[in-house]
């Protein structure tokens, strides 16, 4: 993603991640595998020069179809309700781009953290499958300053790929790095692995069966 510009996020990238969709684990190696629940698996690769992990997702969410799975996740307003972790979340329009701002709940004593990041949903059709798409990266824009208190999360990638499972579920991938800044404990980042982002998953799914009902 590394090749994102100011204008957003190149077709190349999009089809990058329909390709991880087809698989049911990473290429490499170097890739762990650091759980599997509930339909999810989730592997880890070391930055050796950072000491940061980077995680791939792989599985299958019952029940939550791709399209309500999609428009869920891209449902800000409606993530504020659900998501326990949000403190502050909202688009801005900010130098002629659509600008995510993202301020995240930290556990007592640490700070909170929060995101500027860019994002961008397509939708696909790959040898007559329907996938969506959505891309997000860090980006800088001067509307919002850092807050006192609050560590800002300057590098940020995520993708996350869905299609129909066959069934009345969606299949998932998805990519995710940060550098959260700071001193965390590593028992804090292993927990946030292997029970955040399950949890997390698990959350949204409630979210999409709660979701008719609301709107």
């Amino acid at each position: 993603m590394d090749s994102t510009t100011a204008e957003g996020f190149s077709q190349e990238q999009f089809l990058e991640a329909c390709a991880e969709l087809q698989q049911s684990a990473p290429a490499g190696a170097d890739w762990q595998l650091l759980v599997e629940t509930l339909g999810i698996s989730i592997y880890r690769l070391l930055d050796q020069k950072t000491g940061l992990y980077e995680y791939k997702v792989f599985g299958v969410l019952e029940d939550c179809p791709p399209d309500l799975f999609t428009k869920v996740y891209m449902d800000l307003e409606y993530r504020r309700k659900w998501d326990q972790f949000v403190k502050e979340l909202y688009e801005e329009e900010c130098d002629d781009k659509t600008v995510v701002y993202w301020e995240v709940k930290y556990p007592f004593p640490m700070a909170n953290r929060d995101y500027v990041y860019m994002r961008e949903r397509r939708d696909l059709d790959v040898e007559g499958r329907k996938v969506f798409v959505v891309l997000a990266q860090s980006t800088s824009v001067s509307y919002f300053a850092e807050k006192q208190g609050v560590i800002r999360v300057k590098k940020y990638k995520q993708s996350l790929a869905i299609e129909s499972d066959g069934k009345k579920g969606s299949k998932v991938f998805m990519y995710y790095f940060d550098n959260p800044g700071g001193q965390i404990p590593s028992w804090l980042i292993n927990w946030a692995a292997k029970n955040g982002v399950p949890n997390f998953l698990k959350d949204l799914v409630k979210a999409c069966q709660a979701y008719p009902k609301k709107h």
